[in-house]
């Protein structure tokens, strides 16, 4: 988005100073999707027992709606995008996971969300961070690091665990406001990319949280069902990281096409690459494999609108366009050659902030993991 673009640079050079120019984007937001005027417009979840009246009908909901606006977006500038207010991870993860009380009493909150420990990064699954009932609360103890928004944000949802002896079936998600006693940010870390948005590291000492500020179910499924459903906060967000690398590999792109053709360097969509210029043909196959992460993208997202499950073509997605989106934002500087490496364009920092899309919210090996297990029909201990 243009809006975005022109503070691009100030931002990143200004690394944890917060973008005031965001609170005007988020207000229209914030109005659309009130209006009921851009569905979509907002951070969006994955519930698939609603029934709406439409089964066997296709939907062309709220979720494609947020990766095709998120990607938009993200060709103005990845890192302004996770600063958006209202618009954090745990938001997606409170419409995926809530149930209708809760849905309601957390509207209009910002939630960033706390999942990866110091030792435990994508293997969730043995996340540390404990919570105990006492009484007419939890009580939550741990370090979570990266948390995006983590020092902005008015709320953090934090993954933590009923009982460490029953493993992934004992994790659930908590809310939890902001100036709770016994939670605070420990410091904001400095990164290679996505300078605009800040990234904290969140101790909790003895913190007590309302126990109806438990996201879904207290009751620990030991079948592994409970844990499923935590996890199916991700069948959202991997669409939505993807939608960043796509938008973020589509600017890189087009100002690069724009480089090219100031070069006299003629790219023909009508004629085989082969017979074209080295550079014309770089470009032709970086475009080719932006339009296979775009549409992943694309049907992850449509299938959650179906109340279909995603969890592999959300994985699927998130793989292919994490990888293309370093791909080709590292091609698009080689092929601008000194301008594409210095900061008289945008291109560089293209490059830097791409890589986190490949790493966060599950890495690229463990979405091929992911993907690998889905397709061969086996589970985390027989594949890993």
């Amino acid at each position: 988005m243009n809006m975005l673009r022109p503070i691009s640079r100030k931002y990143d050079r200004a690394e944890h100073e917060y973008p005031r120019e965001l609170d005007l984007l988020a207000a229209m937001i914030d109005g659309l999707s009130e209006s009921g005027a851009g569905e979509g417009a907002g951070a969006a979840g994955v519930r698939r027992e609603d029934d709406d009246g439409t089964a066997g009908a296709t939907r062309n909901g709220a979720n494609l709606a947020s990766v095709m606006s998120i990607a938009e977006m993200c060709w103005g500038d990845v890192g302004l995008l996770l600063s958006m207010p209202r618009q954090g991870l745990g938001n997606s993860a409170i419409a995926s996971v809530a149930d209708d009380e809760q849905l309601e009493r957390f509207a209009g909150v910002w939630a960033a969300m706390a999942i990866t420990e110091p030792g435990v990064g994508s293997d969730s699954a043995n996340i540390r961070t404990t919570a105990t009932l006492d009484g007419d609360a939890y009580v939550l103890n741990g370090e979570k690091v990266y948390v995006t928004s983590g020092e902005r944000a008015d709320h953090v949802v934090v993954w933590a665990t009923l009982d460490r002896d029953l493993g992934r079936a004992a994790i659930k998600s908590f809310v939890v406001p902001k100036g709770t006693p016994g939670m605070r940010v420990d410091r904001l870390e400095r990164k290679l990319g996505i300078r605009a948005s800040d990234t904290a590291t969140i101790i909790l000492e003895d913190c007590r949280v309302p126990r109806e500020n438990l996201l879904g179910s207290p009751d620990v499924d030991t079948s592994g069902g409970g844990f499923a459903g935590a996890m199916a906060t991700f069948d959202n967000t991997r669409p939505l990281v993807a939608a960043m690398a796509v938008g973020c590999a589509r600017a890189s792109l087009d100002l690069t096409r724009e480089l090219l053709a100031d070069a006299g360097v003629v790219v023909d969509h009508d004629r085989p690459a082969i017979l074209q210029s080295a550079a014309a043909a770089r470009l032709l196959q970086m475009e080719s494999d932006w339009e296979g992460a775009r549409l992943l993208m694309m049907q992850a997202a449509w299938m959650a609108d179906n109340r279909r499950p995603n969890s592999l073509e959300a994985s699927k997605a998130k793989a292919k366009a994490g990888r293309v989106g370093s791909d080709v934002t590292l091609g698009c500087v080689e092929l601008a050659g000194s301008i594409g490496y210095s900061e008289t364009e945008l291109l560089e920092k293209w490059a830097r902030d791409s890589k986190i899309l490949d790493i966060f919210e599950g890495t690229q090996q463990i979405q091929q993991l992911i993907v690998a297990r889905r397709i061969l029909g086996l589970s985390s201990a027989e594949l890993k």
